[in-house]
């Protein structure tokens, strides 16, 4: 086995090159990106956020949004309302992600 030594000094090379192992696993990098499967995790925040619960907390900060971007001058801030629906997402994923994953 051989290691080069590059040292690079004032900065990043111009020019980086690339080794064909390197170029090979780019290649092979396209063709996974294609197959990749989905984020469980994703997939259940997405099936969460249309529950009861949780719709009623997005309807909620939606409202403050609302409320608060009509608004030039204002104090308030829709960080209670954020919370509330994150916490409300969040203890329905915590319930269904740990039993899809092994």
């Amino acid at each position: 086995m051989v290691f080069e030594r590059e040292t690079i000094k004032h900065g990043e090379p111009d020019e980086e090159e690339q080794t064909p192992i390197e170029e090979d696993a780019e290649e092979d990098g396209a063709d996974e990106e294609d197959e990749e499967m989905a984020d469980p995790l994703e997939t259940i925040r997405q099936k969460c956020e249309q529950t009861a619960h949780c719709m009623h907390a997005q309807e909620r900060l939606e409202a403050c949004e609302t409320r608060v971007g009509s608004r030039s001058r204002t104090e308030e801030d829709c960080t209670e309302e954020l919370f509330d629906f994150l916490h409300a997402r969040d203890h329905c994923v915590a319930q269904k992600l740990f039993r899809s994953v092994k």
